[in-house]
């Protein structure tokens, strides 16, 4: 029998190290060759790590959330043969330490012996040790509307001392009358009385997530955005209702195939049209290098929420794709975003964002931008508004567009040019098919 180690493969081009965000096995498991043995994530994508023998798992070297090197083992298998293993790398893991064993009793008497003596416990009353818990006692007789509480001189005072209303304390005594331990009840509560009639009580429990995965990316990218760019924020309200009639118009008449139309489709296709005009807004600014690269394709994230957390599938080449071919795009990107599927090629290298929550946009959001891109469009939710065509108010589907951008490469006069633009061309779907 031998050893088989697996180290991390190279997941991708410049990177040195990867989150390993599961297991699919244990120690003292038996794996086949080409059985997944792990999960691990770099740049919002995840790759599986294969077992490339038959064996049995003896040692694995992360938990999930800790970060490993490219290089470094990360499983050990025992195998038939002489395995793959070098005679360190065969060696056993190192056991956890132990609590130290308890000295011997005439050692521990000795060391009291020269110490302080030994302070004796007071005994407990049978009060103290059978004190029923709060949620245990009977519920006292509700207190009339006016009615004095019932409370020893003591209880009373110490109440008095501490500021405390014993009208709002809960007594378990005979007839209502208020205890110490009814006192010392109402402080653990936090100054207000435990529920003991209806059953009601407050959760005092804290439960200790670990943000690992695609949790832990999000958290990054975030912090990276929002420690480094200066953003402004601009929003416009757009009159949907042309745009929509034509989308309904089209999906009726849609081919045998095709996709079902939503609005991305429609501003991806204005985005294109407006950065034609202002390809400023199509960069990725490298701050530290203090270089703006500036694209000629555009690349569109789109993000998307899924089970596992926020990614961004990206549409390449938005310029030279068509309506139904966006729509396609999106489509398939979303589909794949959701079960897990999708590349690292598909979740990495947009030039630009779209962020949509749907029906749940809300009237107004501030998106963060994609670091390290330059401007994000923020997608609200479309809702019927009266509107003052010049004679009456007519019905009419308005949604409104949140978008930022890096104040430090767009000034806030570009930023409303785009907008306005972009609004113009949903506002009048016809001229985003206009050459």
């Amino acid at each position: 029998m031998g050893v088989h180690v697996i180290k991390l493969p190279d997941v991708g081009e410049g990177v040195a190290e990867a989150e390993l965000v599961e297991w699919m096995v244990k120690p003292g498991d038996n794996v086949m060759e080409d059985q997944v043995l792990a999960a691990v994530m770099t740049d919002k994508a995840t790759v599986e790590i294969p077992s490339p023998v038959i064996g049995k798992v003896i040692w694995v070297g992360a938990k999930a959330g800790e970060v490993v090197a490219v290089g470094a083992p990360i499983v050990r298998l025992e195998v038939d043969g002489a395995g793959n293993a070098k005679a360190d790398e065969t060696a056993a893991p190192i056991p956890e330490a132990k609590p130290p064993a308890p000295p011997p009793a005439g050692e521990l008497s000795a060391k009291r012996t020269e110490g302080a003596p030994a302070a004796k416990s007071p005994p407990q009353s049978p009060s103290a040790t059978a004190s029923p818990r709060a949620g245990e006692r009977k519920p006292a007789p509700s207190r009339k509307e006016g009615e004095k509480p019932l409370a020893s001189p003591a209880v009373r005072k110490r109440a008095a001392d501490s500021g405390v209303d014993l009208r709002r304390v809960t007594g378990s005594g005979p007839a209502g009358r208020i205890t110490h331990e009814d006192l010392d009840n109402y402080f653990a509560y936090g100054g207000s009385a435990p529920a003991s009639v209806s059953g009601l009580a407050p959760d005092t429990s804290v439960k200790e997530i670990p943000v690992i995965g695609l949790r832990r990316k999000i958290a990054e990218k975030m912090t990276v955005s929002r420690s480094r760019i200066p953003d402004i924020v601009y929003v416009d309200e757009v009159d949907m209702t042309a745009l929509e009639d034509l989308r309904a118009k089209l999906d009726a008449e849609k081919k045998e195939g095709r996709t079902k139309l939503t609005v991305l489709p429609f501003l991806m296709r204005a985005m294109a049209k407006a950065i034609a005009e202002q390809p400023q807004l199509n960069s990725l600014y490298d701050d530290e290098a203090g270089v703006v690269r500036q694209y000629g394709g555009i690349h569109i994230g789109v993000a998307a929420q899924t089970d596992n957390g926020l990614v961004v599938p990206v549409v390449r080449h938005v310029e030279a794709k068509g309506l139904w071919e966006c729509a396609a795009e999106v489509a398939r990107l979303a589909e794949a975003a959701k079960k897990g599927t999708a590349t690292r090629e598909e979740l990495s290298g947009s030039t630009i964002t779209i962020t949509s929550l749907g029906a749940l946009g809300g009237i107004v959001t501030t998106p963060v931008i994609n670091h390290p891109e330059v401007a994000i469009v923020g997608v609200n939710k479309m809702q019927v508004r009266p509107m003052w065509d010049g004679a009456a108010f007519v019905p009419r589907k308005m949604m409104n567009l949140s978008c930022a951008f890096d104040h430090r490469i767009i000034d806030g006069w570009n930023a409303a040019v785009f907008v306005q633009r972009v609004k113009t061309l949903m506002e009048n779907p016809a001229m985003i098919f206009v050459e």
